[in-house]
């Protein structure tokens, strides 16, 4: 029991000190790799509550490519550290007022659970013992029978995500060269290939 408390406070300790890490850091790539740390010990607090689906959903998943995906993105494309802090003063109000409000949000949360304690009765789904179903079956179950409308609204959001990026990705700029495969297959070898004949001692 002593292990598994020490363990809890170590994972929960780094997460939230990479978490503070990833808006705090002035590097853009040290901000990702915080953020994959807080993923790792994340995945260590899922394995401790006996959500070993969720821990490696989050690590294959969160880690493995999205914020790998992040880092190569990040790097690839040199972000000019200086000039994007120009304009953190500027957005300052905004996010402010954001923060205000997602912090109002959590006290109602927090404060309705403390005040009427049949509000957090019907928050969770209590999970089947390991001898009766695994955790991946467990969870299944939940996602497709309580949650199945929430579970297809996130896909719906997803989708409407993907489809935004790649029209965003594929609209037509102007001066960009791309490649047409049809007209480099369709060119003639005279077309691409001159023969000089130069005399000898002239050079070419």
């Amino acid at each position: 029991m002593i292990v598994a408390a020490l363990a809890f406070y170590l994972f929960a300790g780094v997460t939230v000190g990479s978490a503070v890490m990833v808006i705090a850091a002035r590097n853009p790539v040290h901000s990702v790799l915080f953020l994959i740390l807080a993923f790792i010990n994340s995945a260590g607090l899922f394995v401790l509550l006996g959500a070993e689906f969720l821990a490696m959903i989050l690590v294959v998943v969160y880690v493995g490519a999205v914020a790998v995906l992040f880092l190569f993105v990040v790097m690839m494309l040199d972000i000019n550290i200086t000039a994007l802090r120009e304009g953190f003063l500027q957005y300052l109000p905004t996010g402010g007022m954001i923060g205000l409000v997602l912090f109002v949000e959590l006290v109602l949360v927090v404060g309705g659970w403390s005040l009427e304690p049949e509000l957090a009765a019907p928050k969770a789904t209590p999970t089947p013992a390991l001898t009766e179903l695994s955790n991946t079956e467990a969870l299944g179950g939940v996602i497709y029978t309580d949650y199945v409308y929430l579970f297809q609204g996130a896909g719906l959001v997803l989708l409407v995500a993907m489809i935004g990026v790649i029209v965003l990705t594929l609209r037509v700029r102007v001066g960009v060269r791309k490649q047409r495969i049809g007209r480099q297959v369709a060119r003639r070898r005279e077309d691409a290939v001159e023969l000089k004949k130069v005399a000898s001692g002239d050079g070419a």
